[in-house]
């Protein structure tokens, strides 16, 4: 398989793109980028998902199981443009490499399939970028050649799920080039119809695109040679593009002045300056003002191109997004956005420059961690291949060999920089932990290696937290399948001698209802051989309804005397009110009463001027002795179970076994029928204004095609809510329901309080009634 380096002679920051592919899992994220790399030449040959050969999943865990685990960052040439494109996981439980490229990407296209719809974990992804504040985004309708697929009902789909109020198509797609087989619903798609540059795309059998611009004048419409007259997309071509220019009218006064200065003629609409469009176009969507939506078949390469170009066109540069003024002089900041750990090469740390450049051999500041470090080579990575470079300029994601500190989410500048520019970029949070399973050296010998193990693998990974219970070494992860995921690299990657225990679900608990004794919060101990008294000022109190938790600190809420979030202590020399957080850490890790994280609590640390000492070692113990002395007095709290989001795919006549067990298992059904996403009450976004195409543009997609297949295989949907540990081996027990025709999806719906009787439960469970 050969592939083709290619660099630009001069390092141009407006000619970089930073984005993420981004979707729910099998909507083709990782085909699509093969299809990337194929058309702009980086490979001579494409892999596929089936076959294990793709380029960026190139873990054997993701050519094993044929899934993406961990996000992949290659550069990719096209046009003129250099292209930082990142490549995510879709299930939800690697949320957490989703989140770090959410990061540092500026720009994501977010991928659905054209069967489906939106999906729960595309409104999961969706609610990432919206938290790191990636404003500008692209949806790729895919798999239009698939039987069922509608570009109608994915565009709707849009709407009714509230991801965006203005979506904006800027291709059609043709199912086919010969008019009969739309009467016929056959699926498929041969080519697509480019609204803003006005012209047509057609592949052939091999995979190769031809453009053909069509007529600038409505009556020619009637005459071209791509498209016969009785083919039914033509008389929707000019209403599509005439709808495409009035939606950015809405935005763009100066657009709407030249729209109301063209003459009444249809035709004008067609005449347009593509260029002006393309450029209030652009001006629209790095405002989130407009939703571009693009489609195509991935597997096909069908549409691929059009991605590339209106990436290129609408998405931000570095220079778009706020930062310093860049000179030659310009100090060094850096994020780390992801760790590897490679046995050649050792540490990789992944970054993004904000602003100068980082060159061989020079000297860093880990400003999250004060800690120095050396840079020793730089690498692009083009997935699991490297290669060498001097620098790495402003804008650009790279890797950065020979750290040895530093860890997901860190902040780096330049050694020497002035204080006023070490403050720390915004950390990247881990999604909140629901499953645990503990962790047995087979023998005395194994127990170092394997925390050694578990210790790099938590740096690599973030999502994976691991602690110590009453002698038992625990690790706490996303879901089963992420827990799977983390044996199989502790022995095929470490090479650890080990045993896993039971999977269970990690429980929280909540404040208990008792009020406090008077001087709960004073704390007495002995320093050289004197008694000391120390006086925590912390309040402690449940979260309102109305006010969120920290995913940081686990659900909880921890302010300091003036109400300013406090952050999650470093292992570095820090503040008094650091060392006050970190004994509050270490209580919130356990409950006296269950063993259980606690959440759901708001805690206020006062000043901390006269509390008896300024040792930060006692200081420590205080806060962490007089939390637990407040939660001992209230007593046994609510105890929260994290639940999850099921969606379901059954065929008429095993539905009714499906719904029954589900109710028995705890489960509450939200929606039975079609794909509704059934998450929440709320109402979609209005489709007026908006271009909806007819259903027959995806012939296979309409009712009528829909309700040929016979009764007995009639596909029904199910969404539900349901406790997770009621859950974990369901793929099983939904085979056995389902008579082997079931699919299931899940995505986390969150911690829920539960009732008295479940409470009980769960603590016989753990042992702790």
């Amino acid at each position: 398989m050969a592939r083709r380096y290619t660099s630009q002679t001069a390092h141009d920051p407006s000619k970089i793109r930073n984005m993420a592919l981004v979707a729910h899992i099998d909507s083709g994220k990782t085909t699509l980028t093969e299809s990337i790399l194929l058309t702009s030449s980086y490979l001579s040959s494409s892999g596929t998902v089936d076959t294990g050969s793709t380029t960026t999943d190139f873990l054997p865990v993701e050519r094993e199981r044929g899934i993406t685990v961990q996000s992949a960052s290659i550069p990719v040439q096209w046009k003129d443009w250099t292209f930082n494109l990142v490549d995510t996981p879709g299930h939800a439980d690697f949320g957490m490499e989703v989140e770090s490229a959410s990061r540092v990407v500026d720009g994501a296209v977010v991928l659905i399939d054209s069967v489906e719809g939106v999906e729960s974990q595309t409104r999961g992804v969706w609610r990432q970028l919206d938290r790191y504040g990636v404003d500008t985004r692209m949806i790729f309708l895919n798999k239009l050649d698939r039987p069922g697929a509608s570009f109608r009902s994915s565009l709707l789909s849009l709407l009714k799920h509230r991801l965006h109020p203005n979506p904006v198509a800027l291709t059609l797609p043709i199912a086919s080039f010969n008019p009969k087989h739309y009467a016929e619903g056959e699926p498929g798609i041969q080519g697509l119809v480019d609204l803003v540059r006005w012209n047509i795309w057609k592949w052939d059998e091999e995979g190769n695109a031809y453009c053909h611009a069509l007529p600038r004048h409505v009556d020619g419409l009637q005459e071209m040679g791509i498209l016969p007259p009785s083919h039914p997309l033509v008389l929707h071509l000019v209403s599509a593009r005439t709808q495409l220019m009035e939606n950015i009218s809405m935005i763009s006064e100066e657009f709407m002045e030249s729209l109301l200065d063209m003459p009444s003629d249809p035709s004008a609409y067609l005449k347009f300056d593509d260029s002006v469009i393309m450029r209030h176009l652009r001006y629209a969507s790095l405002q989130n003002q407009i939703l571009p939506v693009l489609c195509g078949a991935a597997m096909k390469h069908v549409g691929t191109n059009l991605v590339m170009d209106y990436v290129g066109e609408l998405f931000p540069s570095p220079r778009d997004i706020t930062h310093e003024v860049q000179q030659n002089n310009t100090p060094v900041r850096l994020l780390a956005w992801k760790v590897n750990w490679d046995e050649r090469k050792g540490w990789m740390t992944f970054v993004r420059v904000y602003s100068g450049k980082v060159s061989r051999q020079s000297n860093l500041l880990n400003t999250s961690r004060n800690q120095k470090e050396k840079v020793a080579k730089l690498l692009l990575l083009y997935a699991s291949e490297e290669k060498e470079v001097d620098e790495l300029p402003f804008g650009s994601i790279g890797v950065i060999l020979g750290l040895k500190y530093t860890r997901t989410g860190d902040t780096l500048v330049s050694a020497g920089t002035s204080e006023k520019l070490q403050s720390a970029m915004r950390d990247i949070t881990p999604p909140p932990a629901v499953i645990s399973a503990s962790v047995i050296p087979r023998s005395h010998a194994d127990l170092q290696p394997v925390q050694n193990a578990l210790e790099a693998l938590s740096r690599t990974d973030p999502s994976l937290r691991t602690d110590v219970q009453e002698g038992q070494l625990l690790i706490h992860g996303l879901g089963a399948l992420h827990l799977e995921i983390v044996e199989g690299r502790l022995r095929d990657e470490w090479r650890v001698n080990f045993e896993l225990g039971r999977r269970y679900v990690s429980y929280r608990e909540s404040l208990g209802p008792n009020n406090p004794s008077e001087n709960w919060n004073v704390w007495e101990t002995e320093v050289g051989g004197k008694s000391l008294k120390i006086t925590m000022p912390i309040t402690i109190r449940s979260l309102q309804p109305e006010e969120k938790g920290d995913p940081a600190w686990d659900g909880n809420l921890v302010v300091d005397e003036k109400n300013r979030p406090v952050p999650i202590p470093e292992p570095v020399p820090g503040p008094l009110i650091a060392y006050a957080a970190e004994g509050i850490l270490n209580a919130l890790c356990n409950s006296p009463h269950s063993s259980l994280p606690m959440t759901n609590l708001h805690i206020t640390i006062g000043g901390l001027k006269n509390i008896g000492t300024k040792a930060s070692s006692l200081v420590t113990r205080a806060a962490a002795a007089t939390l637990r002395c407040r939660l001992r007095e209230a007593g046994l709290g609510p105890i929260l179970e994290p639940f999850i989001f099921l969606k379901l795919s059954v065929t008429e006549n095993t539905l009714g076994k499906v719904v029954k067990d589900l109710t028995e298992h705890g489960g509450e059904i939200l929606e039975l029928g079609d794909n509704g996403s059934g998450h929440d009450d709320v109402t979609g976004y209005s489709d007026e204004g908006i271009y909806s195409p007819p259903e027959w543009m995806s012939p296979s997609g309409s009712p009528s095609s829909l309700s040929r297949s016979s009764g007995s295989h009639v596909k029904r949907s199910v969404h539900a809510v349901a406790p997770l540990s009621r859950f974990l081996d369901y793929s099983n027990r939904l085979r056995s329901l389902a008579e082997g025709h079931g699919l299931f999806e899940q995505s986390s719906a969150g911690f829920k309080e539960v009732p008295e009787g479940r409470k009980l439960e769960i603590l016989r469970e753990i042992g702790r009634a």
